[in-house]
């Protein structure tokens, strides 16, 4: 039998070593901690937090449980009995007098409009009728007597709901319950949703266009001379956000700078001076000036990797010139691409700025209708499903790009 390895003190050399590989993770481990304690409440809490919001509805359940209890049983089909009228104006009168009867006015008026005054209205009455109620609560607002008020009431009786992420594709739930498109009035996040990924590719594309000769023509250059051109490209970096998205509507607008030169060079005369601001042109302009440092960096850094001599030895071999380069230096370039369009496009699909300054009502992006509803509407369960959707459109990006070029090919640098 092998004699044991020990070490100098007498311990198991296995034992030894073990516990030396325990306290190297132990202290990679304490290391990362306040990085991943940073990035878990700065980045990833908030995230959970929202996509919780978009389905948490607690409002109704804690403030109106009465009706609630009341309508587990109701089938929809006619207005409910006395024992509901009763419970609805028991849990009325409870909410105006803790003051929650404005959060739940609100609340359901957000599913079904004009609820807000019938429930305020309603409130102030309440306490002072006396049974029966039915009647009452139908003469005073004809809205009690509607099937949908009860269905709206019933449908946001659940602590967790879908009607934020329903709402946020133009659906809803009918009086039966099934799923229905809203009035074509009121249909406008598919249409804003689209629009977004549109420009976004546009915006992308553009940028692509742009950036690859600036790379190559920075990589292709002596080192010294590429720093300074990088200092320009780098630039806009140094400059406010809002002041280059606001320099743009000087340039832009009918009277501008743009405007004005084409009119002197003969392009146009002035009676045909082009509207390129509060539009879709001028929000995908702004923008593709804004990330094009975004593409010519990752382009840059994988380009400048790529050895002269491959374009030299394709050419040595017969190709030409043109077929060199597109077969031979353009593939080499496809991580670079790769990195430059996915953090363009997830940069452009959640802009909010230029936008909001250039882009008019037809330049709006969903990322405008997230922060109205934060902002203005109050509405945050539907802001919070709308950058769901969003979140859940760029993980689908993410695990595309993964499946067609592959992550471990993406180089920022």
């Amino acid at each position: 039998m092998s004699e044991l390895l020990t070490t100098a003190d007498g311990r198991p050399l296995k034992a030894a070593l073990a516990k030396a590989e325990r306290s190297k993770r132990l202290r990679a481990v304490l290391l990362v901690m306040p990085l991943f304690i940073f990035i878990f409440f700065s980045f990833l809490y908030p995230i959970a937090l929202m996509l919780f919001r978009s389905v948490e509805n607690p409002l109704i359940a804690e403030h109106m449980p009465l009706t609630v209890a009341a309508l587990e049983k109701w089938d929809g089909k006619e207005v409910p009995d006395e024992a509901a009228f009763a419970a609805l104006a028991e849990d009325l009168v409870a909410a105006r007098k803790s003051r929650e009867i404005g959060k739940i006015a609100t609340r359901l008026n957000f599913e079904t409009g004009g609820l807000r005054s019938v429930i305020t209205g309603t409130g102030r009455k309440a306490e002072r009728w006396e049974p029966p109620y039915k009647q009452k609560f139908i003469d005073e607002r004809a809205e009690w007597g509607m099937l949908e008020t009860w269905a709206t009431l019933k449908r946001l009786s659940p602590t967790i709901t879908t009607v934020n992420y329903l709402a946020a594709v133009d659906r809803k739930f009918d009086v039966q319950g099934n799923i229905v498109q809203v009035d074509p009035n009121y249909r406008i996040y598919v249409d804003l949703f689209m629009r977004t990924m549109w420009m976004s590719i546009v915006v992308t594309i553009a940028c692509l266009i742009l950036g690859f000769p600036v790379s190559y023509m920075l990589a292709s250059l002596p080192l010294r001379q590429s720093n300074m051109l990088m200092i320009l490209v780098l630039l806009p970096f140094w400059t406010s956000l809002l002041v280059r998205t606001t320099s743009w509507i000087v340039l832009l607008q009918t009277q501008g700078v743009i405007n004005d030169l084409m009119v002197w060079i003969g392009i146009i005369n002035e009676s045909q001076r082009i509207q390129l601001i509060f539009n879709a042109q001028g929000t995908v302009i702004a923008m593709t000036q804004i990330l094009l440092p975004f593409m010519v960096l990752p382009l840059y850094s994988v380009m400048k990797t790529i050895p002269p001599s491959y374009l030299r030895a394709a050419e040595s071999l017969g190709a030409h010139r043109f077929l060199a380069f597109w077969r031979v230096y353009v593939p080499n370039t496809l991580p670079g691409i790769g990195a430059g369009c996915l953090l363009v496009f997830i940069l452009a699909i959640g802009y909010y700025i230029t936008p909001a300054l250039v882009g008019g009502q037809d330049g709006q992006m969903i990322s405008n209708m997230i922060a109205f509803h934060m902002q203005k509407s109050l509405n945050w369960g539907l802001a919070a499903a709308l950058g769901g959707i969003l979140l859940a459109g760029v993980i689908i990006l993410y695990w595309v790009y993964n499946k067609m070029v592959g992550i471990d090919r993406l180089k920022m640098g």
